[in-house]
């Protein structure tokens, strides 16, 4: 009889300890699953706590309640790792938020926010993570002591229209501190990257279209198609389409 086909992506990750910011919901609950089902062992952490211990419950994880913007919160989300692992293998950095609003109408406490959750602290996760990966032994089968992965945007290099000023930049930051972080920890064998996704069909894109619709007189729906309109694929992309380029960086590459 044949031999049953096997998910190429079973264990792939079996030997990795995984650590999801921004873990309850849409691209960081799509990369958790896909993660899970590779076999890697996962810290999920969020500041909707019972949303992300819901998910790890249904997956068999660990979940950490975590505000990214304070220092306590991060120590002891990193901590939570080292604790019940000793080590943390992988760093998915990926908390995010956005508002949409007119360039003139963005308020000092507005900006301090989303650049507070999408930039200072996307740079203090990364800081007290490495500090510990890069006195770790190497991962199994591996020169590597750790990676480091981070969501930045599209808007990142093209903007996304004026409606998103602060989040735009806080993205651009994300890039420009991935680079710098790549060159200063790759002589101590952690790596980092970070992905740059276009639209995707996420409770973040519902917002932006709820609040775009709500500036511009649009009806539900209106600016989420004009947006995806000139996709050449047809369609935007999924979350989990985002979650398997995160899975394959967190994988058993040499160097990534």
């Amino acid at each position: 009889m044949p031999t049953p086909s096997r998910d190429p992506r079973a264990a792939a990750l079996a030997d990795r300890t995984v650590l999801i910011t921004g873990a309850a919901r849409g691209i960081g609950a799509a990369t958790a699953r896909r993660l899970a089902d590779a076999g890697a062992r996962l810290v999920l952490a969020d500041i909707d706590g019972a949303g992300v211990e819901k998910l790890a419950v249904e997956l068999g994880q660990v979940s950490v309640r975590a505000d990214v913007t304070q220092a306590a919160d991060i120590e002891a989300m990193v901590d939570a790792v080292y604790r019940r692992w000793g080590r943390l293998d992988v760093l998915f950095n990926n908390a995010g938020v956005i508002r949409v609003q007119p360039l003139l109408e963005v308020t000092r406490a507005e900006w301090d926010r989303v650049l507070d959750v999408n930039l200072r602290a996307v740079f203090f996760v990364l800081q007290a993570a490495a500090r510990r990966m890069i006195e770790q032994p190497p991962m199994n089968g591996s020169e590597l002591r750790g990676k480091i992965i981070q969501t930045a945007s599209i808007a990142a290099y093209r903007g996304s229209g004026p409606m998103v000023g602060p989040y735009a930049a806080s993205k651009a930051g994300v890039v420009s501190i991935t680079r710098t972080a790549a060159q200063a920890f790759a002589p101590r064998r952690v790596t980092v990257n970070c992905i740059c996704p276009g639209v995707v069909d996420t409770a973040m894109w519902e917002q932006i279209d709820r609040e775009t619709g709500s500036i511009e007189g649009l009806p539900a729906g209106a600016a989420w198609k004009r947006r995806t309109a000139g996709i050449p694929l047809g369609r935007p992309e999924t979350a989990d389409d985002v979650a398997g380029l995160v899975a394959y960086l967190a994988g058993p590459t040499r160097i990534t």
